[in-house]
């Protein structure tokens, strides 16, 4: 979508107005990606039922999921230059063993041309936006993005229903939705203000205040300890691994299979930095509201 008068340098602002769900959803694991994806190598699918803003699934019994519809990507497109130097980027972070996608021209439209051989692909997020999966982002937020093209070149999909903070199996509660937006142009107030990543704002509250802060929950502590019991200081990704396995193992006691328990974790736990200065044991905690389950 161009938006007129949008230039190099400014600044948009996408002020969610309504985000409309369609009444099917799903959750599900897919091999190869997501935060424990070393831990979890066998599809599962959770298929949801929307309706009066709750998800619910045969196939996670006793579980209710409040509505808080988002749109999980947003984002403008980069100039020539950016692509280069973020291929760049990426492609140094490929060499150097992390887990990078790289282009493909499989998954390209159209499946020649630059956009197979040179473009960027669209998991990951950027500071031109993208797939971000903020899940604040509900109606009545704001988005701010950096223009780095003529018109913009604004875009939005990727609807959620709701989602926990971390979105670990890497699907939340996915649906097809109808949005409405607004936009404002800032005229040169990124170059101006040197702004080169995206921000959000909400006036309210993003959604029902039982859920953002729930009063009724259980929480896992994670720090970065290996599991012969040594220590890898300061890991934050380490600590997340562990309060999220050990949060999957509380589902697991009461009764839910490993897979269903990660797809619990990705839509409703939120994970939290709870510190990064008690050295050497950062730690994050996964908060999950028991409201989601019917009593």
């Amino acid at each position: 979508m161009a938006i007129k008068g949008a230039k190099p340098g400014d600044l948009l602002e996408i002020e969610f107005q309504e985000i409309k769900p369609e009444p099917f959803a799903f959750t599900c694991i897919v091999p190869g990606l997501g935060f424990l994806s070393d831990v979890f190598t066998t599809p599962f699918i959770v298929k949801w039922k929307i309706e009066n803003n709750v998800a619910t699934s045969e196939q996670l019994p006793g579980v209710r999921i409040p509505g808080a519809s988002f749109m999980g990507v947003s984002g403008v497109a980069p100039s020539k230059d950016k692509v280069k130097e973020w291929a760049k980027r990426e492609a140094d972070a490929m060499a150097k063993g992390h887990v990078v996608f790289p282009p493909d021209a499989g998954g390209s439209v159209p499946a020649s041309g630059p956009a197979a051989t040179e473009g960027l692909r669209t998991i990951p997020p950027r500071e031109c936006g993208g797939n971000f999966d903020v899940k604040q982002l509900t109606a009545g937020s704001k988005l701010f993005l950096p223009v780095y093209v003529d018109g913009a070149l604004f875009s939005t999909g990727d609807g959620h229903f709701a989602q926990g903070d971390g979105e670990v199996c890497v699907t939340a509660v996915e649906m097809a939705a109808t949005v409405s937006m607004k936009f404002q142009i800032h005229k040169g107030e990124a170059a101006r203000k040197n702004i080169k990543a995206p921000r959000f704002s909400h006036s309210g509250f993003f959604t029902d205040p039982q859920w953002a802060v729930p009063k009724n929950f259980i929480a896992t502590m994670g720090m970065p300890l290996k599991t012969d019991g040594s220590n890898d200081a300061e890991n934050l990704n380490l600590a997340t691994r562990n309060a999220v396995l050990q949060m999957i193992d509380i589902l697991q006691e009461r009764g839910y299979s490993k897979e269903q328990a990660y797809c619990i974790c990705s839509v409703a736990v939120d994970l939290r930095i709870s510190n990064v200065v008690d050295v050497p044991n950062f730690v994050v905690s996964a908060i999950l509201p028991e409201g989601i389950f019917v009593k």
